[in-house]
């Protein structure tokens, strides 16, 4: 984190500070941005959290006081603080488009300073400091590092090392993933230093399914599980009308990717949901490279192992294209 004191600079200086992330929110971008908050707020910087759309269900646990404003809900609200910012942070995506078409636009003609911290490929060239590390496993851990380099690891709490174990635990896969080395364990001992309580978050983010949630995965794998077992690749689809048939809220199929990922042999997984006409597509990857696909026939990118990328075409002809280009990838 060489940008640490520079970083610390700009916020010290600031009045408005705002902090973004991702379009469908996930633990990473909660985790992040909570933790950051929460930092700054240690420093006596006062910030706002906007993010394009709401904290699903699942994660609402992390926010405990705090809040989060959302485009989708409080419009005006994101307008004005974004507007006002003198300084912007965009946590855990590396451009304006991930941000969705308006918010994105918002971030593109704000005049404050823009931060960026995040591991993902490929950082567009807006913002006037980046902080860019792929082969971290997640932008929570890079926030770690921020409060870390610039000498500030006494003021943690465990209110303020909550959010990043639970980024971390999330974007790592509890731990399994091979971004997960010597430092993400060090800065997990520090976490439990503060008396944080690892346990609960894992039971708060895993351990609290409504019962048409595991309805609706346990139809997934019955019925929409396609192995094609000659490119080792697993793909699970759902339309829009079987979600609904099982009541589905934002974060119902979080993982199920992964799931399909895990089946005995195979290697790359996809998992095609269906929302507001258009084609919602999760890869997943023990060895081709994902975001390669996601990049190159989906609109999309990511990690070398984890993407994600969109399509406007049918559900069918979207898997009848991916299908047609696993040969390229798969060796």
């Amino acid at each position: 984190m060489k940008q640490a004191k520079e970083i610390i600079d700009i916020v010290s200086d600031a009045h408005n500070v705002v902090i973004t992330s991702h379009k469908s929110p996930d633990g990473d971008s909660i985790g992040s941005s909570l933790g950051l908050y929460r930092f700054l707020k240690s420093l006596n910087i006062q910030s706002t959290i906007c993010h394009p759309d709401p904290c699903p269900n699942f994660l609402d646990w992390a926010k405990r006081s705090d809040h989060i404003l959302d485009f989708e809900n409080d419009t005006v609200d994101v307008k004005e603080a974004m507007a006002q910012a003198d300084v912007i942070f965009s946590l855990d995506y590396n451009g304006a488009g991930r941000l969705g078409d308006d918010m994105g636009a918002l971030l593109t003609d704000a005049k404050a300073k823009k931060i960026m911290i995040d591991h993902h490929l490929n950082p567009d060239d807006i913002f006037d400091v980046s902080v860019s590390h792929p082969e971290v496993g997640s932008t929570s851990q890079l926030i770690f590092e921020l409060i870390d380099a610039s000498g500030n690891l006494d003021k943690l709490t465990k209110e303020m090392v909550e959010p990043l174990y639970l980024g971390i635990m999330t974007d790592t896969g509890s731990f399994r993933f091979d971004s997960v080395n010597a430092r993400t364990h060090e800065i997990i001992a520090q976490m439990l230093k503060t008396g944080l309580n690892h346990t609960a978050i894992h039971e708060n983010t895993f351990d609290g399914n409504r019962l048409d949630k595991l309805k609706l995965r346990g139809y997934a794998i019955s019925e929409k599980l396609e192995i094609i077992s000659e490119m080792k690749t697993a793909i699970v689809s759902l339309t829009d009308a079987e979600m609904q048939r099982f009541n589905f809220i934002k974060g119902d199929t979080e993982g199920l990717v992964n799931v399909a990922l895990s089946v005995e042999g195979v290697e790359m997984a996809a998992f095609f949901a269906e929302k507001d006409g258009k084609i919602k597509i999760s890869f997943r990857s023990k060895g081709p490279a994902v975001n390669e696909i996601a990049a190159d026939h989906f609109q999309g990118g990511g990690h070398k192992f984890a993407a994600g990328g969109i399509s406007f075409d049918s559900m069918e002809a979207t898997i009848e294209r991916f299908k047609s280009v696993i040969p390229k990838y798969v060796k």
